[in-house]
This record gives C-alpha cells, sequence and structure tokens, in this order.
C-alpha cells in the first residue's frame, strides 16, 4: 500500500494495548458521528468522550485538543481512502484513464455518502488548510498519495504525474464540491461532468 506521507499522528502518546487502541478508534468514531449531527464547530472534547462512553481525562491522555481528535480522524479517513484506492486499480489493472478516474472519484464519492463525518470535513480543508500536514495544503498530501500509486500504471515521471494529477485533483475538487452544494448526495450531472473533463485533460497528457 502507498505510504500517504503524513506527519506523525497527532496523539499524546501511541496506545500500545489493544484495549487503549480500541478506545482511541471509539473517539474517532464518536467524533464523526457528532460531526455530522452538530458540525465541528459544535464539537467538544466533552461531548466526543461522553459519546465514546469514556472520561474526559482518558481522552486527554491521547488528544490535547478537538482538532487534534478530528486531524487523527481525517488521517484515518485518508489512509482508508488510498488503501481503496490502491487495491482497487490492482484489481482492475487499468489500461486508461477512465478506468483510474472512475476508481478514484467513485471511491471518494462512496466516502462522502457513507463514512460518517466526511461530508463535513473532508480531507481537513473545512478545519485547516494543512491539518494533515504542516509542511503541505491537504491537497498536496492527497495528490502525493495518488501519485505514489499511480506510478505502477503510468509510464511517465513522478513530477511530471504530480503536476498533471494536481491539476485534475484541483479540478475535482471544485467540481464535486458544486454537486455537494445543494444536494446531499451529489447532483450526477455535476458528478459525470467532472469525470470526463478529468478524464479528458488526463489522456490529453498521457494518452487513454
Amino acid at each position: 500500500m502507498a505510504d500517504t506521507q503524513t506527519e506523525p499522528t497527532p496523539l499524546r502518546r501511541k496506545p500500545v494495548q489493544q484495549r487503549s487502541a480500541r478506545r482511541v478508534e471509539q473517539m474517532l468514531d464518536a467524533s464523526a458521528q457528532l460531526i455530522d449531527e452538530l458540525g465541528y464547530d459544535a464539537l467538544t472534547t466533552t461531548l466526543i468522550a461522553k459519546r465514546a462512553g469514556v472520561a474526559v481525562g482518558s481522552l486527554y491522555q491521547f488528544f490535547p485538543d478537538k482538532r487534534a481528535v478530528v486531524q487523527a480522524l481525517t488521517q484515518r479517513n485518508l489512509e482508508g481512502f488510498v488503501a481503496a484506492v490502491n487495491e482497487r486499480l490492482t484489481e482492475l489493472s487499468p489500461e486508461h484513464w477512465w478506468n483510474v478516474v472512475d476508481s478514484v472519484l467513485d471511491i471518494y464519492l462512496r466516502m462522502h455518502r457513507e463514512v460518517p463525518g466526511f461530508s463535513k470535513v473532508h480531507f481537513g480543508d473545512v478545519i485547516d488548510p494543512q491539518l494533515l500536514d504542516t509542511e503541505r495544503d491537504n491537497n498536496s498530501v492527497i495528490v502525493d498519495s495518488l501519485v505514489d500509486i499511480l506510478q505502477a500504471h503510468v509510464d511517465r515521471s513522478a513530477e511530471e504525474l504530480r503536476f498533471a494529477i494536481a491539476i485534475a485533483n484541483e479540478t475535482a475538487d471544485a467540481l464535486l464540491k458544486l454537486a455537494f452544494r445543494h444536494e446531499p448526495q451529489g447532483d450526477e450531472r455535476i458528478v459525470a461532468e467532472a469525470k470526463h473533463l478529468v478524464k479528458g485533460y488526463l489522456a490529453s497528457r498521457f494518452g487513454e
């Protein structure tokens, strides 16, 4: 699986026992549910602890504040996204950009519709453009992760591939935000146009 290349987890300390690791996952799950229900601004560490069924002091053993909890949640989502894309492309052995773009965007759309909290914070921009990494903006982290995967399928240099994927990612990001602006499940016409534009652009750069 490709390395997501994010900075180390925002955990104050890494859980070493299975019980502690499970408790941290409960906190992340609780924060995702609450973000869906209340939004990020209304989220508090007290609410997260209560929903997770742990003492607030237990939460502070691992996280300094709610931002760190959501940063860890966002990193978990990114790892899930990268793993899903990598698995899908391995299964498909894509021969052209039609398969690549469909795979990446369909996984993103599924997460937007099904993963708790994802539709509200995405990959962190709502909170901080550099939530995933202090050295790079969130979209750059996503692009670098995709480049790591796609290099196995495209005979181009990493820099050439990174530039094209960055353009495609910014285009898709803007159009998908538009698709979900007024339609909770995403306007399928706009999603289709996003796929068409990105596929055409990448095919013009690298061939089908």
